[in-house]
């Protein structure tokens, strides 16, 4: 990606002045100098604020799941399909479904929502042409984008952002993207980079596996490097947001983005510990505590001694036992670790999460790889896996991914808006 193109898109991709949206050049958005609370809006607020003037004589859909709703939890489609100044034509659902009525790996499918008479989509593993006729049937000239991110390249919805863009490039939409807070923060990137070779719907490109960024960044992002040409981008940015704030710095209420992400607590840990998915050990789906659960049938408490032992920065770990209702032994008693987080200021997840593999793997004989390798997809290369198998620390494992990283946080910095 040259520095024309960039700066060529920087100069397309900016909304409407009366909104003050960032054009996708570091530093442009305006930010309230609050940073608390009410002080922070989000851009769906914005955009309702300015009297929906950004999609004035637009035939819209709107990309979205449970989490597009305003701070008193009403949902954005149902917002704006009540207002005349909107022409909302159709809405998109990704996993899980635009009301949320599907598990992990599940969509809703076609039909007409209930509460608005409007037409729903499935865009679930769907891309490319065929996403992008899916565009072209719905009547829609603008898609807008309202989801709230995790802020983990393996959690589905910014790979749903990359295929719609993507989509509505091949069917000559335009695509506006409306900002929500990253729940853990946009303070850095961490953890390995994906090499493109292994690209998923949990990884289509070369961004790390905490990624500190916002939506609306991540899309200047994809529209200015990895998208083979761009689509025409408007995005609407937050004012009040700081890149060191936590969720509960927004004040906005917290609806669980999937079933298995119910509190900013799980997205806290989940860039580390979902690496448990690609192993025979319970990740804690079907607890009250996903994700901040591990476990497997004939662990013990060597496993949380072990962990205590590294004395990682803000986290502690119990001995505990628990039954999966559903998922990985489903009905049965497990034993393993509950992580408590008692310093999120200095808590890296993904570390955490390397040091989690690397001592389940020493304190039980039973430790085992999915079979699929599906940590290689998870990881974004066969090194988190190879390293660990041959006996590497935890430090050794991250020091692998050193180099890639600091290539990706240079690229990251250019598309950074908020201070």
């Amino acid at each position: 990606m040259n520095v024309s193109r960039r700066v060529l898109l920087a100069a397309g991709a900016g909304v409407a002045g009366a909104l003050g949206a960032g054009s996708g050049t570091a530093g442009a958005a305006t930010v309230d100098g609050q940073g608390r609370g009410p002080g922070l809006r989000t851009g769906f607020e914005r955009l309702a604020a300015d009297g929906y003037g950004l999609l004035s004589g637009q035939k819209v859909g709107v990309v979205t799941n449970p989490t597009g709703v305003t701070r008193d939890v009403r949902h954005i489609v149902d917002v704006m399909h009540a207002d005349d100044r909107v022409d909302l034509k159709a809405v998109f659902g990704p996993e899980h479904g635009f009301r949320g009525t599907a598990q992990a790996g599940g969509s809703e499918g076609r039909y007409d929502d209930p509460a608005t008479g409007l037409p729903v989509y499935d865009t679930y593993l769907k891309s490319g042409q065929a996403l992008a006729d899916i565009f072209t049937a719905s009547g829609v000239d603008t898609v807008v984008f309202d989801i709230q991110d995790v802020g983990a390249r393996f959690y589905t919805y910014i790979w749903t952002l990359y295929d719609c863009m993507e989509a509505a490039r091949l069917a000559g939409k335009r695509f506006v993207v409306l900002d929500r807070p990253n729940p853990v923060t946009g303070r850095d990137a961490y953890g390995p980079v994906l090499h493109k070779e292994f690209a998923t719907f949990v990884g289509r490109r070369e961004i790390a596996q905490a990624h500190g960024m916002t939506v609306t960044e991540l899309a200047r992002l994809f529209n200015g490097e990895y998208l083979d040409k761009p689509v025409e981008l408007a995005t609407v940015t937050m004012t009040g947001w700081k890149r060191r704030d936590f969720y509960d710095a927004s004040g906005l209420p917290w609806v669980p983005p999937s079933p298995n992400m119910p509190t900013p607590d799980t997205a806290l840990v989940y860039s580390g510990t979902c690496l448990f998915e690609g192993t025979n050990l319970s990740e804690g789906r079907g607890t009250t505590r996903p994700f901040e659960l591990l476990g497997a049938e004939g662990i013990d408490a060597r496993w949380a001694a072990a962990a205590n032992e590294l004395a990682l920065p803000g986290v502690h770990f119990r001995e505990a036992y628990f039954a999966p209702t559903f998922s990985k032994f489903q009905g049965k008693t497990v034993g393993g670790v509950q992580i408590h987080v008692d310093d999120r200021e200095a808590f890296d997840p993904v570390r955490t999460g390397i040091a989690l593999l690397v001592t389940a793997k020493s304190a039980w004989s039973g430790f085992a790889w999915r079979s699929d390798n599906w940590i290689d997809k998870l990881t974004g290369s066969t090194q988190v896996r190879t390293m660990i198998d041959k006996g590497a620390d935890t430090d050794e494992v991250v020091q692998g991914w050193h180099g890639e990283l600091e290539k990706f946080r240079a690229v990251r910095r250019q598309y950074l808006t908020y201070k």
